[in-house]
């Protein structure tokens, strides 16, 4: 048996591993590239391996980076089963969905700009030196239906006849609803049958609802082989769920390879007692300034965890009356996923509000963005807010619009509350407002560049490290030693290759045998 790393590897997003025995190739996680599009483009297009030779599929959560290309897989030929916990199964529901109206739309809008350009070059041909308002006008009628909806089709049409290039999802909507017909949601602790000899129990990993350690044993030719698979590895303490797993049914205590990841393998959060008081600290300030807030918020997991925060502070009376928005309609259906398994809740989101009939996702304050519409409303609105709204990593969306009304003006703040990606927008606007702030924000301020404009930003950016949803040095190194397997080789994935392989190197002081595989390299169990 051997496992084979073909996403993930020295870098942090895109995992895609495959398990092989003689008799069975099972995939571990099938997720999306993300950061700059042409970076990313070639490696989301094509597979590592044919989805015809994998037996059945193990997704460790529902973050995209982990599923994103599951439409891709059951498009191409797969035909078996992807086997994840039940929460997760769920969450892919609306995850998947909006991941296709994404691609769909960032095809359609790349055609349009195509064909945009192409119109404009024909209209210069005839001699005209700059294009009238009328030229404009008549470029958008045959391409826009009224201010925002593309004619998709039109403009399709019109780049074939030309011999363009006509862009194409990565993948479709029906195609992502088709693959949500391939999932098997598994309760935590229940064993399935993946293969032949071949077996996958999942326990709770403590990163986000859902998240599981996938512990795959095999049992053939007279022998035993245990692998474990992290996923993503949550942080201890944290609200609403479970902590990550420590005690691992005997019969899966000897793991011959733990698959790992190591996204903050050299660094360490502050700690999670802390991050109300702070969170409180820069409401407050951005409230006394006049200013709003705006937070850059992953739709899955991080959104739910700052409202639970915030109802909280409420609850206590500790911050202004400032109301709270929701933008983003995926985050919108995920936190009714949220309410609607309080299994998965730890003891102190039951004595903190479930006991109390209290719903820890909704209060008087918040409020969920219902269109378009209103979402530009509240672009304009000067009054004290929050907004939460995505992307998590300022790479698109409705976040985007926020800042573009708000990040020139000193009294707002722009508050970063988890990863961001080398080479995102997100790690741009974050390394130079930290910068801005150590100089003692003198000078003039960086100018961030998006939407094809310039603005200075002169909003605060605070970084709140400690929401992060992945544990640090300190909280693998509890999974690893405080519970109660018995592991024999690690090899680690998920993280950038500076804090991978450092990561690794304090792993080796420890005692353990640790390899840090590159992209299509393979280890054997």
């Amino acid at each position: 048996m051997h496992v084979s790393f073909y996403g993930a590897t020295r870098e942090v997003t895109g995992s895609f591993h495959t398990l092989t025995t003689d008799q069975d190739n099972i995939l571990l996680d099938c997720g999306l590239f993300q950061g700059r599009r042409k970076e990313t483009e070639e490696k989301n297009r094509v597979l590592p391996v044919d989805p015809k030779i994998l037996t059945n599929m193990v997704l460790s959560h529902a973050h995209i980076d982990h599923s994103g290309r599951l439409p891709m897989l059951t498009s191409k030929g797969f035909n078996g089963r992807i086997y994840c916990s039940r929460a997760t199964a769920h969450a892919c529901e609306y995850l998947l969905k909006d991941s296709a109206k994404i691609q769909e739309g960032d095809a359609s809008y790349l055609n349009y700009k195509t064909a945009k350009t192409f119109l404009a070059k024909m209209k210069m041909a005839k001699g005209k030196k700059r294009l009238s308002k009328e030229d404009m006008h008549d470029i958008k009628i045959m391409l826009k239906s009224g201010d925002h909806d593309l004619r998709t089709e039109a403009i399709e049409k019109l780049l074939r006849e030309h011999s363009l290039e006509v862009i194409s999802p990565l993948y479709t909507m029906a195609e992502a609803e088709e693959a949500l017909s391939y999932f098997n949601g598994v309760p935590y602790q229940d064993t399935v049958t993946i293969g032949k000899d071949l077996t996958c129990t999942f326990y709770d990993a403590g990163h986000i609802l859902g998240s599981a350690f996938s512990l795959m044993q095999y049992k053939g030719g007279g022998q035993t082989k245990t692998v474990l698979y992290s996923g993503d590895v949550g942080r201890f303490n944290k609200p609403i769920i479970n902590d990550p797993t420590l005690d691992f049914d005997e019969k899966h205590r000897d793991v011959d390879l733990m698959i790992m990841e190591s996204t903050y393998g050299c660094r360490f959060h502050d700690p999670v007692v802390d991050m109300k008081p702070l969170l409180k600290k820069a409401l407050t300030e951005a409230f006394d300034r006049g200013g709003s807030v705006i937070i850059p918020s992953f739709s899955y997991g991080r959104t739910q965890e700052l409202i639970y925060f915030l109802h909280e502070l409420y609850l206590e009376k500790d911050i202004p009356p400032m109301p709270v928005w929701v933008d983003s309609p995926l985050a919108t259906k995920i936190t009714h996923v949220f309410g609607e398994h309080p299994e998965t809740y730890d003891e102190e989101t039951h004595e903190a509000f479930l006991r109390k009939g209290l719903n820890p996702f909704d209060f008087e304050q918040l409020k969920f963005v219902q269109s378009v519409e209103e979402s530009m409303a509240l672009n304009r609105d000067t009054r004290s807010h929050i907004v939460l709204a995505g992307s998590g990593m300022c790479e698109g969306g409705r976040v985007l619009h926020h800042l573009r009304h708000k990040i020139h003006d000193e009294r707002n703040t722009v508050l970063i509350v988890g990863y961001m990606g080398q080479s995102t927008f997100g790690r741009h606007l974050q390394e130079l407002g930290e910068k801005y702030a150590a100089d003692g924000r003198q000078g003039p301020p960086p100018i961030v560049k998006f939407y094809n404009k310039e603005y200075p930003l002169k909003a605060r950016v605070t970084t709140l490290g400690g929401f992060s949803a992945h544990g640090d040095r300190n909280e693998w190194m509890r999974l690893v030693k405080e519970s109660n397997l018995n592991i024999k080789k690690i090899a680690l994935v998920h993280g950038e290759e500076e804090q991978t392989l450092g990561f690794a190197d304090y792993l080796r002081e420890e005692g353990f045998d640790v390899v840090v595989p590159h992209h299509g390299k393979s280890v054997a169990v």
